[in-house]
């Protein structure tokens, strides 16, 4: 029977690399207060997001991750390139520590070797496809090679000429890598991974791209751009970027390789410099690309065929070095509280919708007791919470414990205050969710009910075992039909055995 489990992970794991496009996020991890793998996971499930990259393989976070039945890219990070491309008893050791030891508990069905090497670590570039060969036989004598696909993320630097799209070409300088790194993915049936930054082409164009054909805003006919070669339309800078990678390919005879989209997106925040990474644009950015990723709606080069994207990124990564737009590409702060309400009414699950920003802030569940108690203890007195529920025989006295006490307490005053800035986090013990935390009769403030504070709209991203939305719940079963029918289907094996 375990034979036959693990037979049908394999199967619908196959099954999804050719599937409808779907949208995942990136984690970055250059953060002064990185949430802990628990909350990191909480926060994916309450957003309902079910594909991730990570930029390693951390243990605790592939750990967390187990029966979530959430998608993981893991990566080879480039400090480990060398190494692995130059021993196969090095990449063979990686992949049994990082991969076939999570497996199939933690979903992993990609291995991204490295990032944007031939533009970051131009040394290591002799290496890239020995690297990539090495993880791959380790795979095939593991016997996963069929649902874990390798590949290498480029930067869309490595393609020249880029508009119009039908005369785009890799750098020649790295054909001696590029060549044969095309084979493999051709070989392998894997992917080009390509990270397609439309906020720099338009940062960078000295004003020849104007802001709405970056961001996806509707264009009039006469203003979209149009390859004299090919006659094809172009209404966004995604898709010209996208199309000029097919392109590149077949320039070098390769037809046949899809394309997966590392990472994209747009930051809210910006020096004086950078005058267009507002909250308003990444918005607008973010929004569009989702929406128009999930539609399958391709590329005019490859209409129909699905370009799933990664987006960049989960948090803002507050320790990176660089313009103030570095730290300022996330979805969400440390603590869990969203940057900023994507507009995405109707467009499915992903980030469910934008009809209000409700969120709590409950305590982490990894926190000191001790500290607990004193904030909880702050947060009754000082703090003038109305901690009349949390007595003996009331409604939020049950569960009886400091977490679950804690977790009322502190939302009471987050939702008192107006959620301002600072106000969940306790001396590090709380952290915002969007879940909304109450639980029989026990109500808590901000979500509604005798004893919360009533805010209109739905909850901003309602996990799907609590969706009444019932758009949002034919999405689920749409994408998510094989899963019905692999549970089905185990059920009635199950039931077989039984009897």
């Amino acid at each position: 029977m375990a034979i036959l489990f693990l037979f049908l992970y394999l199967l619908a794991n196959s099954l999804s690399l050719y599937g409808d496009a779907f949208i995942g996020v990136n984690i970055g991890t250059d953060m002064t207060d990185m949430p802990s793998p628990t909350d990191i996971v909480t926060l994916l499930k309450a957003q309902s997001i079910q594909h991730i990259r990570l930029y390693d393989a951390d243990r605790a976070m592939l750990l967390a991750l187990a029966h979530t039945g959430i998608r993981v890219t893991v990566s080879v990070p480039n400090d480990q390139l060398l190494g692995i491309g130059q021993s196969n008893a090095t990449a063979a050791n990686w992949v049994a520590r990082n991969v076939i030891a999570h497996i199939p508990a933690t979903n992993i069905t990609a291995i991204a070797v490295g990032s944007e090497v031939l533009t970051s670590l131009p040394n290591a570039a002799p290496v890239l496809v020995s690297a990539l060969r090495f993880i791959q036989s380790a795979l095939v004598a593991a016997n996963l090679d069929q649902q874990i696909k390798v590949s290498t993320p480029h930067s869309s630097s490595v393609i020249l000429d880029s508009f119009p799209p039908s005369q785009a070409f890799f750098n020649r300088t790295w054909d001696p890598v590029m060549v044969p790194l095309l084979k493999f993915l051709q070989s392998t049936g894997s992917y080009l991974m390509l990270n397609v930054y439309p906020y720099y082409d338009y940062v960078q164009s000295n004003d020849a791209i104007p802001l709405d054909y970056a961001l996806f805003r509707p264009l009039p006919p006469n203003k979209e751009a149009v390859d004299a070669n090919t006659l094809l339309h172009y209404t966004n800078v995604f898709d010209a970027v996208v199309d000029a990678a097919y392109f590149a390919m077949s320039y070098l005879n390769f037809t046949n390789i899809p394309i997966l989209v590392t990472e994209s997106g747009w930051p809210s925040k910006g020096d004086s410099s950078e005058s267009d990474a507002t909250p308003d644009n990444a918005n607008t950015y973010n929004s569009n690309l989702i929406r128009h990723v999930l539609n399958n709606t391709g590329t005019p080069k490859k209409p129909g065929v699905a370009i799933s994207t990664y987006l960049y990124e989960l948090y803002s990564e507050d320790l990176r070095l660089g313009p103030l737009s570095e730290q300022n590409w996330g979805l969400f702060y440390a603590n869990g509280a969203p940057v900023y309400t994507l507009h995405l009414a109707a467009a499915g699950t992903v980030f469910a919708n934008d009809t209000t920003n409700r969120t709590f802030c409950v305590a982490k569940n990894d926190a000191d007791t001790k500290m607990l108690q004193a904030a909880l203890d702050w947060a009754c007195g000082p703090g003038k919470v109305d901690c009349s529920p949390l007595l003996q025989g009331q409604q939020c006295y049950e569960p009886d414990n400091v977490v679950a006490h804690s977790a009322y307490a502190f939302n009471a005053y987050y939702q008192k205050t107006g959620k301002s800035p600072g106000t969940c986090d306790f001396k590090g013990v709380a952290i915002v969710t969007t879940t909304n935390p109450s639980h029989g009769s026990c109500i808590f403030p901000g979500s509604g009910g005798k004893n919360g504070t009533i805010i209109n709209g739905t909850t901003l991203a309602p996990s799907l075992a609590n969706s009444k939305d019932s758009s949002s719940l034919s999405q689920f079963y749409k994408v998510g039909s094989f899963s019905t029918i692999l549970i089905f289907i185990t059920s009635i094996l199950s039931a077989f055995v039984v009897l």
